[in-house]
């Protein structure tokens, strides 16, 4: 898994983050891992809490937070991607004027974050039925923040679900939004932006606030892998 992450493009990555806010890496879990995930979903010993999204009106469907110890399999990837992220959210901070707090070390920014206040683990398994739908939003969960997550696909688009594309808007300096649409195959990642990110304008660089969701599930079950990289107050 860490050699599959390592394996990734990412130039290609990180092109593609500049030109759409969200870039694909390509395959990183066999179906058996995807599967050993999405059924953790049932033992709630792995999360620290549930979220309905209808009650709390973030769309409808349930999510779960898992909690610290994290399950080898999601700290491994964590841990993983986080070398490779780290120069672009340098390079976007750069270019906005903006400080860029991260450590080299995962470890030594998430003892940043528990030290500020924001000591609560933040990846995330998500589980939609049909006409389940998650509404535009913002993984933020207090002032530390880092500017990219990962979301991994764990179901078989087309098989075990129709519908639920993830979903990125972009809003464009002086210019109308920008909406994203990417369907994510089983074991596939998809690097994308958290908060906002730099666009080029003519006076330099602007920045372009972006959130993200989830189209309606139209058939069947969809499990989704989300990676936050900072924890939550």
């Amino acid at each position: 898994m860490v050699d599959r992450v390592h394996a990734a493009d990412w130039p290609a990555i990180e092109t593609e983050l500049n030109s759409y806010g969200c870039g694909p890496v390509g395959r990183i879990l066999t179906s058996q891992q995807c599967r050993q995930i999405s059924r953790m979903y049932d033992h709630a010993d792995h999360f620290r809490s549930t979220i309905d999204m209808a009650r709390y009106r973030f769309g409808s469907g349930q999510y779960r937070y898992f909690d610290y110890p994290l399950p080898d399999l999601v700290s491994e990837l964590r841990h993983a991607f986080y070398p490779y992220l780290l120069p672009i959210a340098r390079d976007w901070a750069e270019k906005l004027h903006k400080p860029a707090p991260w450590p080299d070390d995962l470890d030594e920014w998430l003892a940043m974050c528990h030290a500020a206040g924001q000591p609560r683990s933040t990846p995330i398994l998500l589980r939609y039925r049909e006409n389940d739908w998650n509404a535009l939003h913002r993984d933020l969960y207090g002032d530390l923040v880092f500017p990219l997550q990962v979301v991994i696909g764990l179901d078989r688009p087309g098989l075990d679900h129709t519908g639920g594309e993830f979903l990125l808007l972009e809003q464009r300096p002086r210019a109308q939004s920008r909406g994203t649409a990417t369907v994510l195959e089983q074991g596939h990642a998809l690097v994308f932006t958290t908060r906002d990110r730099p666009v080029q304008s003519v006076r330099g660089w602007s920045t372009a606030p972006v959130r993200h969701g989830v189209s309606t599930v139209r058939s069947g079950v969809r499990h989704t892998l989300g990676l936050v990289f900072h924890d939550a107050a």
